[in-house]
């Protein structure tokens, strides 16, 4: 709590100096461009950090960067009463830096670090801590530049995104966020965007600089989006290709190969805003068929003319589990690398075998200030397969439990973003164990509890 305190006043003097600037901050921060900085005479520090000329002609440059954030977590009935009981709860802390150089127009070089700290906890993973590691190392080539049509090849460690994050995600909700080693192609055209890449999935250790290239999962695909395509504004496109060389579902374990088609419908007509998608998948799980789909709708209404500004919205989600046991098929669907907060910071279960409905109010209190209410119940779609958790680690088998129901959840958060650099957020779940929980284990209810402090620059 001192190094959060020493935080806070450090972010206080942050939003008296910079209260209005022309920096935005992105989700990839590679995404970032500060060349419009190139003839600035502000000479403030975070400009020049922005922008340093290594160059005379000012076409070779230097930007810099980062994050720090800390999160406090309290969790009663942690994994419904199945691990150790925390009285005092926990803090998580992430530190990330990165270095972004500029070789003229065609080359590009972007570097950056990631700690991930746990302190408190009972028992953790390496999501959950990471002291130090090459979290992004890749060089660009960008063969046009100049012109319309732009067309860059990506080469290394590398952070990937696409969509609504359902499939391929930074997870920025847990504490380490995930990359890929790979060879990536961008191209740009018009109001369309291409990428095609092939990559192994970095798997996070423990220990200092020891993230290595992981030959045991591979991910390959093309992801293609289109702007005002006429009468719906965005459409997405997708191939995905998986292969693991050992994979869990409640069926068993082998090898993975699998294919996931999908398309996305997403945009907004006055106050209505909607997302829908729908994914089928097919391949081979140890030596059987796979053959497994999603389809999910969230769609809200803004009523803009009225105090608070409240948009009421719905989320749901059909997610096929396995049809049978010791069928030799499977119908499992696989998320592959997904948001890890998924429904709610709390994170508690992923989408697989999964029927969910989700309505949700958000409030505009301030400009600056948002209040959030979601309630979720949850099914198991297939009453032969188990319960996962949002990276497939199955949490529950559901051999010989007939009950589909597994519970509900409210959720409650407030969020403050007092400038661009800050960031503040509390919540509150509270999660209702259904009958299948009750069934599979110790089936408690849980309370969860944080509180994130986020400085970005």
């Amino acid at each position: 709590m001192k190094k959060l305190l020493i935080l806070l006043v450090l972010l206080s003097h942050f939003t008296g100096s910079y209260a209005q600037t022309t920096l935005t901050f992105k989700p990839l921060r590679y995404d970032e461009d500060y060349s419009f900085l190139k003839d600035d005479t502000s000479k403030r520090w975070l400009e020049t950090i922005k922008y340093t000329a290594l160059s005379t002609s000012k076409s070779t440059y230097l930007s810099l960067g980062g994050e720090v954030r800390y999160q406090y977590f309290y969790v009663r009935n942690e994994d419904w009463g199945e691990s150790p009981t925390d009285t005092d709860g926990y803090v998580l802390t992430r530190y990330l830096a990165h270095m972004d150089i500029h070789a003229g127009k065609h080359i590009r070089t972007f570097l950056q670090l990631q700690s991930s700290l746990a302190n408190g906890k009972v028992s953790t993973s390496p999501v959950d801590e990471n002291p130090l590691d090459l979290h992004q190392a890749f060089i660009d080539v960008n063969l046009y530049p100049t012109q319309k049509d732009k067309l860059i090849f990506r080469l290394g460690r590398q952070e990937l995104s696409y969509g609504s994050q359902r499939l391929i995600s930074v997870r920025e909700g847990p504490n380490n966020r995930q990359a890929f080693d790979g060879l990536k192609a961008i191209y740009t055209h018009k109001q369309a965007k291409l990428d095609i890449f092939y990559s192994h999935y970095v798997a996070a250790k423990k220990g200092i600089l020891d993230d290595r290239f992981n030959p045991d999962t591979k991910l390959w695909g093309a992801y293609i989006v289109k702007n005002n395509t006429g009468f719906l504004p965005q459409i997405d496109l997708y191939y995905l290709g998986l292969w693991k060389k050992e994979a869990t579902f409640d069926e068993g374990q082998g090898q993975e190969l699998r294919h996931s088609v999908g398309g996305r419908l997403w945009g907004n007509r006055g106050n209505w805003t909607y997302d829908a998608e729908g994914v089928y998948q097919f391949g081979d799980f140890n030596s059987h068929p796979i053959s497994a789909w999603t389809a999910s709708l969230n769609t809200n209404y803004k009523v803009d003319k009225i105090r608070y500004k409240p948009e009421i919205g719905l989320k749901t989600e059909l997610i096929s589990g396995d049809k049978a046991y010791e069928d030799e098929k499977l119908n499992t669907f696989n998320p592959l690398f997904p948001k890890g907060a998924y429904f709610g910071l709390a994170a508690l279960i992923g989408p697989a075998n999964l029927f969910d409905l989700h309505p949700y109010l958000k409030l505009e209190l301030h400009k600056k200030l948002s209040w959030d209410i979601d309630y979720d119940v949850f099914w198991r779609y297939s009453r032969n397969d188990g319960l996962y958790a949002v990276n497939m680690t199955l949490l529950y088998s559901g051999k010989n439990i007939n009950s589909t129901f597994i519970g509900q959840q409210l959720s409650t958060d407030l969020e403050y973003t007092p400038t661009d650099f800050l960031y503040f957020r509390t919540e509150f779940t509270w999660f209702h164990t259904g009958q299948f929980l009750t069934q599979a284990g110790a089936g408690k209810d849980i309370l969860f509890t944080a509180f994130t402090a986020q400085l970005t620059f």
